[in-house]
């Protein structure tokens, strides 16, 4: 490996550590508060529009960016 390709790796992982990524479920409510708590923390990065999960149930899926520590 050149040193360059170990300097992109590096900063590449650098970069995926800024973050942390989670799918999350659950009713709208529910979902609801986390992301307003999330948003209030000051970690929120992006959040997705709700898709309805799988199934007949109410429950919804999210995803979202935070901001690593």
């Amino acid at each position: 490996m050149t040193t360059r390709e170990r300097t992109y790796a590096k900063a590449s992982n650098q970069r995926a550590a800024q973050f942390t990524e989670l799918w999350i479920t659950g009713s709208p409510e529910d979902i609801a508060a986390l992301v307003q708590a999330v948003a209030r923390s000051g970690r929120l990065v992006y959040v997705s529009a709700p898709t309805r999960a799988p199934g007949d149930d109410n429950r919804h899926r999210r995803y979202l960016r935070l901001r690593a520590r």
